[in-house]
């Protein structure tokens, strides 16, 4: 489910409310000496020897908000250390005069920093040699409008650079090319209709000639798509869509799923009640990622409308699932299913982080998914073969996944139905990890993850469709999991299937990660805490408290010094954030579609407010 802006503020109270310096022979060494502790609990046995499939990036940047191709998050820099951590300083601030929702990860060019806002979406360049003096702006002046069909709060998840380019999404559907040295616009290409209830808010991926991008809108009763537009001029050069015949889907012959249930023609149809398809959901605005050997994209697909399931009987294919595309044509390879008809608003958008293992023996080229679903799915990327998935949150809802047909097998008494109460859904709606984005170190083969610890009560209503408004169909009230905390802050060995580490939170872990190769993770907290801790151990070893709780992606980069810089964005919102840059009332559970009944006392806890903060160590020289 895309979350993002004043649908929330009219709604509460209705029923819908490599290797960074080791070489490859080192790293073997390494591992081998533990080779026997990592074995698998789904009988995955891995020599771990994970490889990033990074983009071309000089490690001194950072162009893409999750730093390479294959969502690593992961920077070779390796001046700030679990040593020195402790000694970070604030070097520099700057602010956006915006109080809602800040998600985006800046970016880093050369000796120019590039900031995307929540609405109006305004980029920034920042002159890194002058303590982030401003070159200049750019507004794209996106409809008023658009603010009314957002879901539960009006962000953005930030900007690609290419070829001189800086392109980002502006809520009211338009992507945008700027020129990244004057900050003049190249390009604004319209994609969708806030008439329908389209908005878009994810951040683009750049492959080769290609921008890529997708729409939001699951609740108003949209169908998804995601969409390639040419670099150079913002033309369209293939769409797909997530619902309706093989042709609009861009399913043809070299389509070879690897479940059974996952075959067959035009299921993008047959599997919805008549016409369904038209306004079922499935909208692409979290991550994707691509294998340049391949040349495949992978992405994954939200919730299908409405979330009353009774109304939409069938697999309702292909909401909550995950496709495998050729990045020049977007024809479909393969695809995975992972929430056959969903019951619980389990979107499939979350990230595939790109890896190589050796599992039992053989190299495989596999990617980590942590769904909404609370499993940490271990995928062939070739093939679409799910190798392994354990829970990584607590949950009520799913026992396990099938590993022959690939589907969840729902827990008794945790199937909503209209007109029927059902308490103590565990993950709920945002599910056991939402669009905040996890980090892969290569050095400990660990995964980092930011997650919710969330359950909720829903009972299913009717509901009809009315283009450009509410599509939901279920009250919703969320609460704090067992334990009386939001959220978790993870590390999961991918190989043995276990966390190894976790840190509680009040409230949800709603920023993304960063791991370094100083095996330093970074990463925020609701209640304004911005943290340091040790990738092996969790251990705690610096924190900074920002003047609005922190949803932002961290980064690091190289400055034009020579230093190792820290940046993020602070600003409270989001769906989670609702409660507080909405200035919903807390006594009416149901707001933000039943998130307000769990954040009750984050309005005691953080204000809005958007500033850009940049940390370093001390001394004038790296």
């Amino acid at each position: 489910m895309h979350r993002n802006g004043a649908l929330a503020n009219r709604q509460y109270g209705t029923n819908v409310k490599k290797y960074a310096s080791l070489s490859q022979a080192e790293w073997i060494a390494m591992k081998l000496a533990n080779f026997v502790s990592r074995i698998a609990v789904s009988l995955l046995t891995v020599c771990a020897l994970p490889v990033a499939l990074a983009a071309p990036v000089k490690d001194s940047d950072w162009p893409m908000p999750a730093k390479d191709y294959a969502n690593t998050r992961f920077s070779r820099l390796n001046q700030i250390t679990t040593g020195n951590v402790k000694q970070l300083q604030l070097a520099w601030t700057f602010s956006t005069g915006l109080a809602t929702g800040h998600e985006a990860a800046p970016l880093v060019v050369g000796d120019t920093m590039y900031v995307v806002t929540p609405y109006p979406n305004y980029l920034y360049a920042l002159d890194l040699k002058s303590g982030g003096r401003l070159k200049w702006t750019y507004k794209p002046e996106p409809a008023r409008a658009a603010q009314g069909v957002a879901c539960c709060d009006v962000v953005n998840r930030g900007a690609a650079y290419a070829d001189g380019k800086i392109v980002f999404n502006a809520l009211d559907n338009h992507t945008v090319a700027v020129d990244a040295e004057t900050g003049k616009e190249i390009w604004k290409t319209k994609l969708g209709d806030i008439n329908l209830g389209q908005t878009m808010t994810m951040a683009p991926l750049i492959v080769k000639d290609k921008v890529i991008v997708g729409n939001s809108g699951g609740e108003m009763g949209v169908r998804g798509w995601v969409t390639a537009l040419n670099l150079k001029d913002g033309s369209k050069a293939w769409q797909a869509f997530s619902t309706g015949p093989d042709k609009d889907v861009l399913i043809g012959a070299d389509f070879k799923p690897y479940y059974e249930s996952d075959r067959g023609k035009d299921l993008g149809v047959k599997t919805w009640p008549p016409d369904k398809w038209q306004i079922g959901g499935g909208t692409v605005w979290g991550w994707i990622s691509y294998d340049p050997t391949t040349n495949l994209i992978f992405y994954g697909t939200a919730n299908p409308g409405p979330w009353n399931p009774d109304l939409r009987p069938g697999d309702n294919k292909w909401t909550s699932s995950v496709f495998a595309r050729d990045a020049d044509t977007g024809m479909a390879k393969w695809a995975v299913q992972y929430n056959p008809h969903d019951l619980h608003d389990y979107d499939g958008v979350n990230e595939h982080i790109l890896v190589d293992l050796t599992i039992q023996g053989k190299p495989r080229k596999v990617m980590l998914h942590p769904d909404r679903n609370g499993f940490l799915y271990v995928l062939d990327r070739t093939t679409g073969e799910i190798i392994s998935a354990n829970p990584f949150v607590y949950t009520t809802s799913i026992q396990k996944v099938d590993l022959k047909t690939g589907h969840p097998i729902v827990a008794p008494g945790k199937e909503p139905h209209t007109g029927i109460r059902v308490n103590d859904i565990c993950p709920a709606a945002p599910g056991g990890k939402d669009w905040q984005p996890s980090a892969f170190s290569p050095q400990t083969g660990l995964l980092y993850i930011p997650h919710n610890h969330l359950c909720m009560d829903v009972t299913s209503t009717e509901v009809g469709y009315i283009a450009g408004t509410p599509y939901v169909g279920m009250e919703v009230s969320m609460k704090k999991g067992p334990g009386d905390y939001g959220g978790v802050f993870s590390a999961w060995n991918p190989a043995t299937g276990k966390e190894v580490w976790a840190i509680k939170e009040h409230y949800p872990a709603w920023s993304g990660a960063l791991v370094t190769a100083g095996d330093v993770v970074f990463y925020g907290t609701m209640d304004r805490w911005f943290k340091a801790v040790d990738a092996k151990t969790g251990k705690e070893l610096w924190k900074f408290q920002a003047g609005s709780g922190v949803i932002g992606q961290p980064i690091t980069f190289q400055g034009p010094d020579g230093k190792q810089y820290i940046a993020v964005l602070s600003g409270v919102g989001g769906w989670a954030g609702a409660v507080v840059s909405g200035h919903l009332d807390t006594r009416i559970p149901y707001g933000a579609l039943g998130f307000v009944n769990a954040m009750k006392d984050l309005p005691n806890d953080t204000t809005p407010g958007g500033m850009l903060y940049v940390f370093a160590l001390p001394g004038n020289t790296p």
